[in-house]
């Protein structure tokens, strides 16, 4: 007579790292059917195994399949999608300098660059949120931070609103170049974007973290 193998919970082989956890699940699931296969082929046939234990090793299986994919989803929620977010939570309620698009409001806008020495011109250029250019203003030898007042050199004060703000600068040689613009903002919100975490400022524009040059209690 063939020995029967004993109707206990086939033993299923431990799951990888979690880097390798749905390929063993995988794995085990076909090693588990292989046993169960081999058990159902070689039981007694005068004292066969009860259906029930049939359903109890599936289900036991399944159980523990379930589980390691539930732990997979709480690890990719905690250390792929959140973390980054917690980092940068304290940030909330703090201004940010960024080189995002200032709002005006009539009061005036602290403003900050970094001119190279030697600069033959120096303009801060002034665009509509659409990007397009409204007037410039000459800021050369200005000291940052430069105090914008959202009037235009023919005295037209601007609406409230979101402007661009960048400062186009010619050096002595003649060579052009575009000087990003950066002030402070509130920290609204931090959120998870397309590239990574970011910060929501207080007039709805969205920067990524590694955008802030400066970052000081409200």
């Amino acid at each position: 007579m063939i020995s029967s193998i004993p109707s206990t919970t086939a033993p299923v082989p431990a799951a990888a790292g979690s880097g390798g956890q749905s390929a063993a699940i995988s794995s085990d699931f076909d090693t588990f059917l292989t046993m169960l296969t081999a058990q159902i082929q070689n039981q007694d046939p005068l004292n066969p195994m009860d259906s029930t234990d049939y359903a109890v090793q599936l289900a036991t299986f399944s159980g523990v399949e379930q589980q390691v994919q539930t732990n997979e989803l709480l690890r990719g929620l905690s250390g792929g999608g959140l973390s980054g977010m917690e980092n940068y939570a304290g940030w909330v309620g703090m201004s940010a300098r960024t080189d995002a698009p200032v709002h005006f409001d009539g009061t005036p806008v602290a403003l900050h660059f970094d001119p190279p020495p030697g600069l033959k011109s120096a303009e801060l250029v002034v665009s509509s949120a659409s990007g397009q250019e409204l007037h410039r203003r000459s800021v050369l030898n200005q000291t940052p931070p430069y105090s914008w007042d959202g009037v235009s050199p023919g005295g037209n004060p601007l609406l409230t609103g979101t402007y661009r703000l960048h400062v186009e600068a010619t050096t002595a040689d003649g060579a052009a170049q575009s000087l990003p613009v950066t002030s402070f903002s509130t920290v609204q919100e931090v959120r998870n974007g397309r590239n990574g975490p970011e910060i929501v400022l207080q007039h709805g524009g969205a920067v990524s973290v590694g955008s802030v040059a400066a970052l000081r209690q409200k």
